[in-house]
């Protein structure tokens, strides 16, 4: 499956993200997120999904999910996430190796 998005730049350091398949648009830069502030968020918005997925296959009785996730980053340019750390909060009676499984896959 191929996706495609475009990124059009609006004026001075503010960006417009689009998916070509009619999804929502964000704006990235100058009033809106930072790309490498998104690429964060989207690494817990993955693992999240894949969570909440996995569990339910599982047949866990999931009944919430918070994902916080932090990142350092270099100083110097290309000021790239140097570590990353995610925590996860599960909610329900779910299975603590079922919950750590459901972690593990994701992860891998």
């Amino acid at each position: 499956m191929t996706v495609k998005g475009r990124v059009k730049w609006v004026e001075n350091m503010q960006f417009v993200g689009s998916l070509e398949d009619g999804g929502c648009s964000i704006i990235l830069g100058d009033g809106g997120i930072s790309p490498m502030k998104l690429l964060l968020l989207s690494v817990a918005g993955c693992t999240a999904y894949d969570v909440v997925m996995i569990l339910k296959k599982m047949r866990e009785p999931i009944e919430g999910l918070e994902v916080e996730i932090s990142g350092e980053r270099r100083e110097e340019y290309p000021k790239v996430y140097t570590r990353v750390h995610i925590h996860y909060k599960i909610y329900g009676k779910v299975k603590e190796d079922k919950a750590k499984r459901a972690i593990e896959l994701s992860q891998n």
